[in-house]
């Protein structure tokens, strides 16, 4: 069976990489009165608390409700612990937000997790866990982030190689396979621990069945849960086994009785302590580890295996080896078809590890809010402040699926507007999964019922980009091109529920009913002069130039879905004109055309602000040249005459409000005029406001850096903005790596960098420019260089930046690795690839989460740009075989 013919079958999806990189430090583990999330649970005390929402560990492994995790533990004789879980720092900890300090790279995974790979680097030499706490804590904003390669812990190459691989022979039947590498020149002991362990489900008041596992024979542990086909694990080579309970240790964390004599850290305690009281001598608990005790010579090399298995197996490593080779081989056969257009192996590896990324950044994520705020039957009564802590207005929420996260370690949480970008990089490869995500928002246990998106834990309130209609037809657009057959379903049930969100916006986010809509921070951070969810003082009120244009892109999303349902059913012509006339009604508002009304594109520097509104109706722009007044380009649609032909009710509709409201057929692009190939463009740009944009955005001055577009104007570097706002002076400035701002907690910065999700929009969007308009439509590029290009040039062009982040240069190093030479030299760093957060606006170096892999795995898609261009063109016409109707 090839990997193709797997993926239909979700049973090969029931066993994945589900497992969460970081519990502690979550909301959905905080019971503080404080809702101080990072302390109520670190990582010290993650060693000893049994949690309640879901389980974490290194390059572990779950079923799909995570009932039983399977995972590695290691110990260096030199810790201070055993190494279970990935350390980092808190928010206030670290002088630019949380991060991970450890390295770990994904490698290699396919949809259905058949075959996967990852590394991970362990220190031989005790891991520097006070230091990288107190001398980031000596250090400021304006300093850079103490990392772990500047402990000198990886000095002299006194570290292993940890290569972690999973194949199935079965759906229900795991091979793992733990290769260990001594890097350096002397001999080094390792404490090996497969560990297995239930999720604690029985000590919540609910269901009290708990499932048990049992010693067999030391290479051999007993699996019993009701639930679960997987009866065994075995190992080829165990010393012996250790058992304990998945129990909080409330003595050691609060000083009151155990409710067991083994709990969560025992097989810690014993292995770091010799503590032999702390496991059960039974051999029997909730949670147990194989021991594996070896010395590694200089650079020595051991490969352990293990197997889980609903068999009982008398010889379970027989034809482990060619099983695991025929998975792999599977896996290159399914990537090699993929990649068969993109000739740079370099381009390839990148890319898979793109993939790779994406795949093992899925997880496990549970969080019912009603349950978390009232706290558990079994369990001590929260405190009554709880009642009106954060989220208290989403006790609806019940979530318990596999979520694609932006990062398991950083943001172990999903963020809505992250995931529509996720779902583009998974559609290439897993239509299926792509489509599936994108749904799970939109049920009623997840959208509020007054039709919002939950944002993340951290404030389901807070409102991101509304980008889930764009992502929705586009997935659509290449899961037809993929499959050779439109799923109406799927785009016709998410369009119901994108019009309880719409609707929502319109009511929620347009304060003055104007259709200028005032989202607040809109998931960038601190873009803005100030903290843009403020409320101001004064009963001012900040119209913003990006949350008008992402509503007017909604808009325009909700109408070319319905103009495709209604090919196939002419009910949503009505729907298809009631958006068109609201995309319409908000570019009025936007742009008054030249009356005496305010509008927030400014003539004199020829670009969209931001302004704040006074009660009296004044308004006052905020001069501030960032991505912001570059967002009215991502509303834009082309469309196919022949397909307007196709749906008369719509066009008789269409063309009465063009010719009986003139204001508003003004603000349609050349609706009229047939641009390449009989063409219709819907845009709240004409040509000229377009290329004025594209002259401040190409200007390397300004927006255009070697590696993509910045997120705030480089004029900002010598000569900072400043404005007086209620007597308070404000200033911006461009810094383009690291904020030196505390305007938002966490390690985002919107003031110079270059983001993914931003750039990829800009591409998209150059390309239904290009479309309508021909390629004698030239511009400037780079301005000033006395050059001009076509929009899809321009396209291709910014891609390619994109991609030089991560491709090897002249000189064979890679951008993003530009903060340690070693990355760019060592062999055993420098084919590794991180993808980051975002990345410094002059450089390319990267920033912010390492393992981002979220929306920064883009790339992926945007390393295949004859895919990505064709379906992008498809969008624009209509569907293939239509016209034979």
């Amino acid at each position: 069976m090839t990997e193709k013919e797997r993926l239909p079958d979700l049973s090969w999806k029931k066993w994945g990489p589900y497992v969460s990189n970081r519990q502690w430090g979550t909301v959905r583990e905080d019971y503080s009165a404080d809702g101080d999330a990072w302390n109520y649970t670190n990582h010290d005390i993650a060693e000893a608390k049994a949690y309640r929402w879901g389980e974490e560990g290194i390059c572990g492994i779950c079923d799909d409700m995570q009932k039983l995790v399977f995972s590695i533990g290691f110990w260096n004789k030199k810790d201070r612990m055993v190494k279970e879980r990935l350390f980092g720092l808190s928010n206030r900890q670290g002088n630019h937000g949380e991060d991970v300090k450890e390295y770990f790279y994904y490698l290699d995974s396919t949809p259905t997790h058949s075959y996967m790979k990852m590394l991970y680097k362990y220190p031989q030499n005790p891991f520097p866990y006070e230091d990288l706490v107190s001398t980031n804590a000596e250090r400021g904003k304006k300093d850079p982030e103490y990392e772990l390669l500047d402990t000198g812990v990886f000095d002299g190459n006194e570290y292993f190689d940890l290569f972690i691989e999973y194949a199935k022979a079965d759906a229900d039947d795991l091979l793992v396979r733990l290769t260990v590498v001594n890097k350096s020149g002397k001999e080094a002991p390792l404490v090996i621990l497969p560990s297995l362990w239930f999720r604690n489900t029985w000590r919540w008041g609910y269901d009290d069945y708990k499932p048990a596992l049992s010693a067999q024979q030391e290479d051999h542990i007993r699996i019993e849960h009701r639930d679960l086909s997987i009866k065994n694990i075995y190992a080829r080579q165990s010393d012996k086994t250790l058992f304990c309970d998945n129990e909080t240790n409330n003595q050691r964390l609060y000083g009151s009785s155990n409710v067991t004599a083994y709990c969560k850290d025992g097989i810690n305690d014993c292995i770091i302590n010799g503590n032999e009281a702390a496991v059960n001598p039974e051999h029997t608990g909730t949670k147990a580890s194989f021991l594996i005790e070896e010395t590694f010579q200089a650079c020595e090399s051991k490969t352990f295996e293990f197997r889980l298995s609903g068999k009982d197996l008398k010889q379970p490593f027989a034809q482990f080896n060619a099983l695991f080779d025929s998975r792999k081989a599977e896996a290159d056969e399914f990537y090699a078809d993929f990649q068969k257009e993109i000739t740079s192996e370099d381009e390839r590896m990148v890319q898979r590890q793109a993939f790779a990324g994406m795949l093992w950044n899925k997880m496990f994520y549970h969080y019912n809010v009603e349950k978390w705020l009232k706290g558990d039957p079994a369990d001590i009564k929260p405190p009554k402040s709880r009642e009106k802590i954060r989220n208290f207005q989403w006790k609806h929420l019940n979530n318990e699926h596999i979520i694609s996260m932006p990062d398991k370690w950083e943001y172990p949480w999903y963020a809505t507007w992250d995931l529509a970008f996720h779902a583009m990089s998974f559609s290439l490869i897993d239509p299926g999964f792509a489509k599936h995500q994108l749904k799970l928002f939109l049920f009623e246990w997840y959208m509020h019922p007054n039709g919002q998106l939950p944002a993340y834990e951290w404030d389901f309130s807070d409102v991101n980009p509304p980008v889930h209609a764009w992502a929705v037809f586009r997935v659509f657009k290449i899961d037809e091109h993929l499959s050779g057959k439109p799923d109406l379903q799927f785009l016709e049930s998410a369009f119901q529920k994108l019009l309880m969100n719409f609707t929502w916006w319109v009511n929620k986010k347009d304060h003055n009913g104007n259709n200028i809509f005032e989202g607040g921070f809109l998931g960038l951070d601190n873009i803005g002069v100030f903290d843009r969810n403020a409320v101001l003082p004064n009963g001012e009120q900040l119209e913003q130039s990006d949350g008008t244009s992402w509503m007017a892109m909604f808009a325009l999303n909700m109408m070319r879905i319905a103009l495709e349902l209604a090919l196939y059913n002419n009910i949503y012509e009505e729907m298809a004109m009631k958006f068109f006339e609201h995309f319409l009604a908000i570019a009025n508002s936007l742009d008054k055309m030249g009356d005496e009304c305010f509008s927030l594109w400014d003539d004199e520097d020829e670009f969209f602000y931001d302004a704040i509104a006074a009660s009296d109706g004044s308004h006052m722009y905020l001069k501030l040249r960032s991505i912001v007044g570059l967002i009215p380009m991502f509303a834009v649609e082309v469309i196919d005459d022949e397909m307007i032909e196709k749906l008369p009710n719509f066009k008789k509709r269409m063309n009465w409000v063009l010719e009986n409201k003139p204001e508003l057929a003004a603000l349609v692009s050349h609706w009229q005029v047939k641009g390449q190939d009989s063409k219709h463009l819907l845009s709240l740009l004409r040509g000229h406001r377009l290329k004025r944009l594209l002259y401040r955005m190409l200007n390397p001055d300004e927006f255009l850096s070697e590696y993509g577009i910045r997120a705030l104007s480089k004029e900002y570097e010598d000569h900072p903005y400043t404005i007086q706002i209620n007597g308070v002076n404000y200033s911006v400035k461009y810094t383009p790596a690291e904020s030196d701002s505390s305007l938002f907690g966490g390690n985002s910065n919107w003031r110079g960098p270059i983001w993914f999700p931003i750039n990829f929009l800009i591409i998209e969007s150059l390309q239904r420019f290009f479309f309508y308009y021909s390629p004698d439509f030239l511009v400037e590029y780079p301005t000033g260089s006395g050059k001009f290009s076509n929009l899809d040039e321009i396209a291709e062009s910014l891609s390619k930046r994109l991609s030089a982040l991560f491709l090897k240069d002249e000189d064979g190093k890679r951008p993003f690795n530009g903060q340690y030479p070693r990355f760019q030299s060592d062999p055993d760093f420098k084919d590794y690839i991180l993808f980051y957060e975002y990345f410094h606006g002059d450089s390319g170096r990267g920033v912010g989460a390492s393992h981002q892999t979220g929306w920064t795995g883009l790339i992926a898609k945007i390393l295949h740009p004859r895919l990505s261009r064709k379906v992008a063109e498809s969008e624009t016409q209509m569907p293939e075989g239509m016209d034979a109707q």
